[in-house]
């Protein structure tokens, strides 16, 4: 006949109850967990954080270098931005490759806009390069052609002056076509009345003569002549009452000739020589000269 176990002794069938057991070891297995849910896990303080700085940089850069890039003035501004938008880019590419970063596309981004504003810096430079070299020489030319032009206008001023000046007996044809010719100076004898004239000064007689060359009439407003000695002093007009001086004025008709006498008195010293300056409109004419030696 078996001894039954004392009552302290028995071991409990089934589901423990927990009393016993030790409350911080792990359930046994399959045995369902007793209590609430735990909490979800939460990260330590002090975990590292995505390092995008260099991504948004980059971006931020690329945009500034293809605005400053799109504008010719400010093209030269914008091969920093680029610059630094590559470097970043690469950087933040390099960072998203190793996880470190998140932003793998903003840094790509900030890659190509880079490019892309030295690409347009670099084409912007060239063309103005072009443009700068271009308007050099234009420049350069236009300086040659004006020097050029000044040259032929001094030359064709020299050889208008030139062709103004000329011999007695010479003809000069102004610009109003009106031929004119003075002949060389030959002696004159004032009247006892003569005014202009002092004793001992030589007297010539100067004669011009006009013919209209053009088909309109033109009008002679300054018909009187400036004689100068051999000194340059102007020689002083002589008028007595013989009635030989003939004043050109008037209208000279196409083909017709008109001519005119004027008497002047100079220095015995310089009456070897004379020089008559004439315009048949001294306001819009320049004068013409005539020039040579006198006979005795």
């Amino acid at each position: 006949m078996s001894v039954p176990a004392p009552p302290g002794d028995q071991q409990p069938t089934g589901r423990p109850d927990g009393a016993g057991r030790d409350p911080w070891a792990p359930p046994p297995p399959g045995a369902e967990p007793v209590g609430p849910a735990p909490y979800p896990v939460v990260a330590p303080w002090g975990a590292p954080q995505p390092r995008n700085g260099m991504g948004i940089s980059a971006l931020v850069l690329g945009f500034t270098g293809v605005v400053l890039a799109a504008f010719i003035v400010l093209f030269w501004l914008a091969w920093l931005p680029a610059v630094l938008a590559l470097i970043f880019g690469g950087i933040g590419i390099s960072q998203a490759r190793k996880g470190v970063a998140t932003n793998r596309g903003m840094a790509l981004a900030g890659v190509l806009l880079g490019g892309l504003g030295l690409l347009i810096s670099t084409a912007s430079l060239i063309f103005t390069v072009v443009l700068v070299d271009k308007a050099i020489d234009h420049a350069r030319t236009e300086i040659k052609e004006a020097k050029a032009s000044a040259q032929a206008s001094r030359k064709a001023e020299a050889a208008a002056e030139k062709a103004r000046h000329l011999a007695f007996g010479e003809t000069y044809t102004f610009s109003d076509g009106l031929k004119v010719t003075v002949g060389k100076p030959v002696p004159f004898t004032p009247d006892e009345f003569a005014n202009g004239h002092a004793e001992g000064n030589k007297a010539i007689e100067v004669t011009v003569t006009v013919v209209n060359t053009g088909e309109k009439r033109v009008r002679i407003k300054t018909g009187l002549p400036d004689v100068s000695d051999a000194d340059g002093a102007s020689a002083e007009l002589v008028i007595d009452g013989s009635g030989r001086q003939k004043v050109l004025d008037g209208y000279v008709l196409p083909g017709r000739t008109m001519v005119g006498a004027y008497a002047f008195s100079l220095p015995p010293k310089a009456a070897g020589r004379a020089e008559v300056e004439f315009s048949p409109d001294a306001m819009e004419l320049d004068d013409a000269y005539w020039s040579g030696r006198l006979g005795h």
